[in-house]
């Protein structure tokens, strides 16, 4: 299977959400398909970590297609990619996963079964051969509602469901 590349993460945070549900999550030997996704941008969005920059959201700001990953809580981890174009931040939250034996429903859940730690921040998912993403299953219908966990910018409906 071949690689997601650059020009798929190079969109708008909202379509690349949409996109990635059905997807494949390759992260070492586990591979597992996306089922829920949030999209989160730094200027039109004060839910966003990128709406103020902070040295945590600077990757946000950088170029599409890198992992970034962040702590919430003081204990889970959470993992997002990095989509647009650099100075344009924005991200999408994977918050769904369903592997062969399980389906992972949150992304503290996904982060902690995988191992995904501090230590993933920042990886190229487009050239790195352990932690990447590829097509999936080919059409993908979806619900789309309120982002879960959030206080602000709760009108917009940019949490994707897979159906």
């Amino acid at each position: 299977m071949l690689k997601l590349n650059n020009s798929f993460y190079n969109k708008h945070a909202v379509e690349v959400a949409k996109n990635l549900l059905g997807k494949t999550m390759v992260f070492g030997k586990i591979k597992g398909i996306i089922t829920e996704t949030e999209a989160y941008r730094g200027t039109d969005d004060e839910a966003s970590h990128a709406f103020n920059f902070t040295p945590r959201s600077s990757i946000m700001f950088g170029p599409s297609g890198y992992s970034y990953i962040y702590l919430i809580y003081g204990m889970y981890y959470c993992l997002n990619i990095v989509t647009e174009e650099e100075n344009s931040p924005s991200a999408v939250l994977i918050r769904g996963l369903k592997l062969p034996d399980i389906h992972l429903d949150g992304p503290g859940k996904i982060c902690k079964y995988l191992g995904i730690t501090k230590e993933h921040n920042g990886i190229n998912l487009v050239t790195d051969n352990n932690f990447y993403f590829t097509e999936g299953i080919n059409s993908v219908t979806y619900s789309s509602t309120s982002r879960i966990g959030i206080k602000k910018a709760i009108d917009k409906k940019w949490r994707f469901l897979s159906n």
